[in-house]
């Protein structure tokens, strides 16, 4: 028979690999988090500066959801300093994720600064880019919202007694980095990046249990995306992800096609419409508007994992919308990533 104990347990045994060695918050929308992909990435847009903001809510249904969401902004800057067609980026990202009904809080915030320089301008703009963050993450379990065999009194739990549990404690604060690097090839009417990266070089402890062999370990990120003009009106989208963290990794696939509702010249309406593959765990429509330089995207992931046999289905949103300094003269290849 399974015991009060045994079962808290186990659950404490999956929060703390949760915890310590799994991944770190993953998005559907991966295209349209830069930030957390690649600090190469941080100023790569069509625009004067650009501010995300993510919302996913993860397993809605069978079990309390996982919820997660970031703001970030990024800007290119002094340009009058630096040689032409060279460009420096700096940027920032707040992220929080909660678990359990916000049982397990986690804080994870990044400054970030890339440089690209361009290294041939022949049959089309050929760009290599450098960029690193510098990160602080703090997670925190309210305990007291736990209730332990040894606090039973015979009516009820009093929190107020020893849990019988002496290794449990909240987590320092961490601080890591990262770094990656990215090729860029741009020509009128079509645009080829492929970077890579690495999180948490210095690996930072992490633990509930005192046990000083548990850290968070380096999560590495292969990644491309290609756009292109089919005509005046239609644009492609199509990008790719491949992450491993603690011996688990998951790749994605996908894209999008975007109509513009307008006319060149006039200010820019589009709509998108695409999918998603995520390996071994969803497939995922998207959808998306923009208008002049607000963007929204919004996905539904539909399950085909093992979950989906489950007699209460999973349900999975997520949410972004971006905002860009406008300022052209020309049509821009408006795209989920930049």
């Amino acid at each position: 028979m399974l015991t009060v104990k045994r079962l808290f347990l186990i659950l404490l045994s999956v929060a703390t690999i949760a915890i310590a060695e799994a991944q770190d918050p993953s998005f559907s929308q991966f295209f349209s988090s830069p930030l957390n992909v690649n600090p190469a990435l941080t100023g790569r847009i069509n625009a004067k500066w650009r501010m995300i903001s993510n919302i996913r809510d993860q397993w809605i249904g069978p079990a309390s959801p996982y919820t997660t969401g970031t703001v970030s902004y990024d800007t290119k800057i002094l340009k009058d300093r630096i040689p032409d067609n060279n460009v420096l980026g700096i940027g920032g990202m707040m992220m929080y994720d909660q678990a359990m009904r916000g049982v397990l809080k986690s804080i994870y915030a990044s400054l970030n600064s890339s440089y690209t320089v361009q290294i041939a301008a022949e049959g089309g703009d050929h760009r290599i880019g450098i960029g690193v963050g510098a990160i602080y993450g703090s997670k925190h379990i309210d305990f007291s919202r736990l209730n332990f065999p040894e606090q039973f009194n015979g009516y009820g739990f009093d929190t107020n007694l020893p849990t019988g549990e002496a290794a449990l404690i909240n987590m320092k604060p961490y601080f890591s980095t990262s770094v990656g690097g990215l090729y860029s090839y741009t020509t009128e009417y079509a645009n080829l990046d492929i970077g890579f990266s690495v999180f948490h070089f210095n690996r930072p402890k992490q633990t509930v249990l005192q046990d000083e062999k548990q850290y968070l370990p380096k999560r590495y990120v292969a990644h491309s995306n290609f756009e292109t003009f089919l005509n005046d009106r239609l644009v492609l989208n199509a990008n790719a992800i491949y992450q491993n963290q603690a011996q688990t990794s998951y790749a994605s696939v996908g894209g999008a096609l975007g109509y513009y509702l307008t006319e060149q010249g006039q200010d820019d309406v589009v709509v998108y419409g695409g999918m998603w593959y995520w390996s071994k765990n969803a497939v995922i429509p998207y959808a998306g508007l923009l208008y002049k330089g607000i963007q929204f995207g919004i996905t539904y992931d539909v399950t085909v994992s093992k979950l989906s046999q489950a007699s209460i289905k999973p349900k999975t949103w997520e949410l972004c919308i971006i905002l860009r300094g406008y300022d052209r003269d020309t049509r821009i290849m408006w795209c989920p990533w930049k």
